[in-house]
Protein backbone atom coordinates (compact mmCIF):
# COMPACT_ATOMS: atom_id res chain seq x y z
CA UNK A 1 0.00 0.00 0.00
CA UNK A 2 1.52 3.39 -0.91
CA UNK A 3 1.85 6.18 1.69
CA UNK A 4 -1.17 8.48 2.03
CA UNK A 5 0.01 12.51 1.34
CA UNK A 6 -1.05 14.59 3.95
CA UNK A 7 -2.22 16.79 1.04
CA UNK A 8 -5.12 13.99 0.44
CA UNK A 9 -5.41 13.08 3.96
CA UNK A 10 -6.81 16.42 4.65
CA UNK A 11 -9.36 17.16 2.91
CA UNK A 12 -10.24 13.41 3.01
CA UNK A 13 -10.55 14.41 6.81
CA UNK A 14 -12.07 17.34 6.40
CA UNK A 15 -15.21 16.56 3.84
CA UNK A 16 -15.82 13.53 6.00
CA UNK A 17 -16.35 15.75 8.93
CA UNK A 18 -18.44 18.76 8.10
CA UNK A 19 -20.84 16.12 5.69
CA UNK A 20 -21.12 14.17 8.92
CA UNK A 21 -21.66 17.15 11.31
CA UNK A 22 -24.71 18.22 8.90
CA UNK A 23 -25.96 14.76 9.16
CA UNK A 24 -25.39 14.18 12.95
CA UNK A 25 -27.66 17.82 13.58
CA UNK A 26 -30.43 16.82 11.76
CA UNK A 27 -30.23 13.29 13.47
CA UNK A 28 -29.84 14.76 16.79
CA UNK A 29 -32.79 17.14 16.28
CA UNK A 30 -35.45 14.87 15.72
CA UNK A 31 -33.96 12.44 18.47
CA UNK A 32 -34.49 15.38 20.90
CA UNK A 33 -37.57 16.33 19.80
CA UNK A 34 -38.31 12.12 21.01
CA UNK A 35 -36.61 13.05 24.08
CA UNK A 36 -38.73 16.55 24.94
CA UNK A 37 -42.22 14.60 23.91
CA UNK A 38 -41.57 11.01 25.84
CA UNK A 39 -38.27 11.44 27.77
CA UNK A 40 -34.67 10.10 27.24
CA UNK A 41 -35.26 6.59 27.83
CA UNK A 42 -37.33 5.55 23.80
CA UNK A 43 -34.52 8.25 22.33
CA UNK A 44 -31.83 6.25 23.68
CA UNK A 45 -33.42 2.77 22.38
CA UNK A 46 -34.33 4.04 19.42
CA UNK A 47 -30.72 5.40 18.70
CA UNK A 48 -28.68 2.22 20.13
CA UNK A 49 -31.02 0.28 17.57
CA UNK A 50 -29.52 2.19 15.17
CA UNK A 51 -26.47 2.55 15.90
CA UNK A 52 -25.80 -1.50 15.91
CA UNK A 53 -27.30 -2.12 12.52
CA UNK A 54 -24.71 0.29 10.97
CA UNK A 55 -21.84 -1.53 13.01
CA UNK A 56 -23.46 -4.43 11.45
CA UNK A 57 -23.20 -2.63 8.10
CA UNK A 58 -19.85 -1.15 8.47
CA UNK A 59 -18.38 -4.56 9.19
CA UNK A 60 -20.27 -6.12 6.16
CA UNK A 61 -18.70 -3.97 3.94
CA UNK A 62 -15.19 -3.77 5.01
CA UNK A 63 -14.42 -6.98 3.40
CA UNK A 64 -15.55 -6.05 0.14
CA UNK A 65 -14.05 -3.14 0.03
CA UNK A 66 -10.25 -5.16 0.38
CA UNK A 67 -11.19 -7.19 -2.24
CA UNK A 68 -12.36 -5.18 -4.71
CA UNK A 69 -10.07 -3.80 -7.81
CA UNK A 70 -8.81 -0.41 -6.97
CA UNK A 71 -9.08 1.58 -10.43
CA UNK A 72 -13.12 -0.02 -10.48
CA UNK A 73 -14.36 1.04 -7.30
CA UNK A 74 -12.52 4.57 -7.53
CA UNK A 75 -14.55 4.80 -10.70
CA UNK A 76 -17.64 3.65 -9.15
CA UNK A 77 -17.33 5.36 -5.88
CA UNK A 78 -16.47 8.39 -8.11
CA UNK A 79 -19.46 8.70 -10.15
CA UNK A 80 -22.29 8.13 -7.33
CA UNK A 81 -19.77 10.50 -4.91
CA UNK A 82 -19.77 13.32 -7.69
CA UNK A 83 -23.27 12.73 -8.23
CA UNK A 84 -24.17 13.26 -4.57
CA UNK A 85 -21.99 16.15 -4.15
CA UNK A 86 -23.53 18.10 -6.95
CA UNK A 87 -26.67 17.34 -5.64
CA UNK A 88 -25.84 18.91 -2.30
CA UNK A 89 -23.74 21.79 -3.98
CA UNK A 90 -27.07 22.75 -6.57
CA UNK A 91 -29.37 22.92 -3.34
CA UNK A 92 -26.55 24.95 -1.42
CA UNK A 93 -26.13 27.57 -4.24
CA UNK A 94 -30.23 28.05 -4.33
CA UNK A 95 -29.84 28.64 -0.59
CA UNK A 96 -27.14 30.96 -1.24
CA UNK A 97 -28.81 32.82 -3.91
CA UNK A 98 -32.37 32.93 -1.83
CA UNK A 99 -33.94 31.17 -4.47
CA UNK A 100 -34.72 28.29 -1.66
CA UNK A 101 -35.35 28.65 1.69
CA UNK A 102 -32.33 28.11 4.41
CA UNK A 103 -32.17 24.82 6.39
CA UNK A 104 -33.48 26.07 10.19
CA UNK A 105 -33.29 23.57 12.98
CA UNK A 106 -35.75 25.16 15.01
CA UNK A 107 -38.41 24.77 12.41
CA UNK A 108 -37.49 21.47 11.86
CA UNK A 109 -37.65 20.47 15.78
CA UNK A 110 -41.17 21.93 15.82
CA UNK A 111 -42.39 20.66 12.97
CA UNK A 112 -40.90 17.06 13.97
CA UNK A 113 -42.33 17.56 17.21
CA UNK A 114 -45.78 18.23 16.49
CA UNK A 115 -46.01 15.17 14.08
CA UNK A 116 -44.80 13.11 16.73
CA UNK A 117 -47.44 14.45 19.28
CA UNK A 118 -49.50 13.79 16.47
CA UNK A 119 -49.27 10.25 16.05
CA UNK A 120 -48.57 9.56 19.81
CA UNK A 121 -52.50 10.77 20.15
CA UNK A 122 -53.36 8.57 18.14
CA UNK A 123 -52.12 5.85 19.08
CA UNK A 124 -51.96 5.85 22.78
CA UNK A 125 -51.43 2.04 23.36
CA UNK A 126 -47.73 2.75 21.94
CA UNK A 127 -46.55 6.30 22.74
CA UNK A 128 -42.72 4.70 23.80
CA UNK A 129 -42.71 2.35 21.11
CA UNK A 130 -43.31 5.53 18.53
CA UNK A 131 -41.39 7.69 19.80
CA UNK A 132 -38.66 4.68 19.73
CA UNK A 133 -39.05 4.39 16.19
CA UNK A 134 -38.57 7.95 15.71
CA UNK A 135 -35.20 8.38 17.03
CA UNK A 136 -34.40 4.28 15.27
CA UNK A 137 -35.06 6.08 11.61
CA UNK A 138 -33.52 9.17 11.98
CA UNK A 139 -30.14 8.10 13.30
CA UNK A 140 -30.27 5.12 10.96
CA UNK A 141 -30.88 7.19 8.15
CA UNK A 142 -28.46 9.82 8.79
CA UNK A 143 -26.08 7.07 9.75
CA UNK A 144 -26.48 5.30 6.57
CA UNK A 145 -25.74 8.71 4.45
CA UNK A 146 -22.70 9.23 6.84
CA UNK A 147 -21.12 5.36 6.18
CA UNK A 148 -21.77 6.23 2.57
CA UNK A 149 -19.61 9.46 2.91
CA UNK A 150 -16.93 7.67 4.38
CA UNK A 151 -16.51 4.78 2.53
CA UNK A 152 -17.49 7.37 -0.93
CA UNK A 153 -14.61 10.12 0.73
CA UNK A 154 -11.96 7.07 1.87
CA UNK A 155 -11.86 4.07 0.00
CA UNK A 156 -10.41 5.53 -3.56
CA UNK A 157 -7.08 5.62 -2.12
CA UNK A 158 -7.09 3.82 1.40
CA UNK A 159 -8.70 6.78 3.23
CA UNK A 160 -11.07 5.44 5.60
CA UNK A 161 -9.20 5.48 8.46
CA UNK A 162 -8.98 9.41 8.03
CA UNK A 163 -11.75 9.71 6.80
CA UNK A 164 -13.55 7.85 9.78
CA UNK A 165 -11.99 9.51 12.47
CA UNK A 166 -13.40 13.32 10.44
CA UNK A 167 -16.76 11.44 11.36
CA UNK A 168 -16.21 10.30 14.38
CA UNK A 169 -15.04 14.23 15.58
CA UNK A 170 -18.45 15.54 14.22
CA UNK A 171 -20.48 12.92 16.00
CA UNK A 172 -18.46 13.74 19.53
CA UNK A 173 -18.96 17.37 18.90
CA UNK A 174 -22.59 17.29 17.67
CA UNK A 175 -23.32 15.24 21.00
CA UNK A 176 -21.23 17.44 23.26
CA UNK A 177 -22.65 20.34 22.28
CA UNK A 178 -26.53 18.54 22.11
CA UNK A 179 -25.79 17.55 25.63
CA UNK A 180 -24.53 20.59 27.04
CA UNK A 181 -27.05 23.29 24.58
CA UNK A 182 -30.02 20.64 25.04
CA UNK A 183 -31.77 22.65 22.15
CA UNK A 184 -32.11 22.19 18.41
CA UNK A 185 -28.31 23.33 17.16
CA UNK A 186 -29.92 26.03 15.03
CA UNK A 187 -26.54 28.12 15.00
CA UNK A 188 -24.44 25.39 13.74
CA UNK A 189 -24.33 27.03 10.06
CA UNK A 190 -25.29 24.30 8.53
CA UNK A 191 -26.17 25.83 5.36
CA UNK A 192 -22.93 27.28 5.00
CA UNK A 193 -21.58 23.22 5.98
CA UNK A 194 -23.62 21.94 3.06
CA UNK A 195 -21.82 24.54 0.54
CA UNK A 196 -18.59 23.42 1.61
CA UNK A 197 -19.21 19.56 1.42
CA UNK A 198 -20.90 19.97 -1.93
CA UNK A 199 -17.39 20.95 -3.37
CA UNK A 200 -15.49 18.76 -1.14
CA UNK A 201 -17.56 15.90 -2.04
CA UNK A 202 -17.78 16.91 -5.78
CA UNK A 203 -13.78 17.63 -6.27
CA UNK A 204 -13.18 13.84 -4.47
CA UNK A 205 -15.97 12.41 -6.75
CA UNK A 206 -13.98 14.20 -10.08
CA UNK A 207 -10.82 13.21 -8.75
CA UNK A 208 -11.64 9.15 -7.92
CA UNK A 209 -13.58 9.36 -11.45
CA UNK A 210 -10.41 10.50 -13.02
CA UNK A 211 -7.94 8.01 -10.82
CA UNK A 212 -10.15 5.32 -12.03
CA UNK A 213 -10.10 5.98 -15.42
CA UNK A 214 -6.58 6.02 -15.53
CA UNK A 215 -5.76 9.89 -15.52
CA UNK A 216 -2.60 11.07 -14.72
CA UNK A 217 -3.38 14.23 -12.66
CA UNK A 218 -1.02 16.77 -13.05
CA UNK A 219 0.73 17.12 -9.58
CA UNK A 220 -0.43 13.93 -8.25
CA UNK A 221 -2.57 13.86 -5.17
CA UNK A 222 -1.89 18.47 -4.97
CA UNK A 223 -4.28 18.50 -8.23
CA UNK A 224 -7.27 17.54 -5.52
CA UNK A 225 -6.64 21.38 -4.81
CA UNK A 226 -7.04 23.06 -7.92
CA UNK A 227 -10.20 20.44 -8.47
CA UNK A 228 -11.76 21.86 -4.85
CA UNK A 229 -10.46 25.39 -5.98
CA UNK A 230 -12.34 25.22 -9.20
CA UNK A 231 -15.75 23.85 -7.34
CA UNK A 232 -15.70 26.29 -4.77
CA UNK A 233 -15.29 29.22 -7.24
CA UNK A 234 -17.74 28.00 -9.73
CA UNK A 235 -20.24 27.57 -6.29
CA UNK A 236 -19.66 31.26 -5.84
CA UNK A 237 -20.12 32.78 -9.14
CA UNK A 238 -23.00 31.08 -9.50
CA UNK A 239 -24.43 31.72 -6.79
CA UNK A 240 -23.61 35.30 -7.26
CA UNK A 241 -25.04 35.26 -10.23
CA UNK A 242 -28.49 33.63 -9.35
CA UNK A 243 -28.50 35.66 -5.88
CA UNK A 244 -31.71 38.06 -5.76
CA UNK A 245 -31.68 41.33 -4.57
CA UNK A 246 -33.07 40.99 -1.16
CA UNK A 247 -31.67 37.60 -0.43
CA UNK A 248 -28.62 37.23 2.53
CA UNK A 249 -25.74 35.11 1.70
CA UNK A 250 -25.64 31.93 4.49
Amino acid sequence: MEPVSWSVAAPAITAAFAASAVEFVEAFTIVLAVSTLRGWRPAVAGTAAALAILVLLVAALGPLLEVAPLHLMQFMIGVLLLLFGMGWLRKAILRAAGIIALHNEDVIFAEERALLAAEVQSRKASQDWIAGIAAFKAVLLEGIEVVFIVIAVGAGRHLIGPASLGAVAALGLVLIAGVLIHKPLSRVPENTLKFSVGVMLSSFGAFWTGEGLGINWPGGDLMLIAIVAIFLLTGVAAASALRKPSAVSP
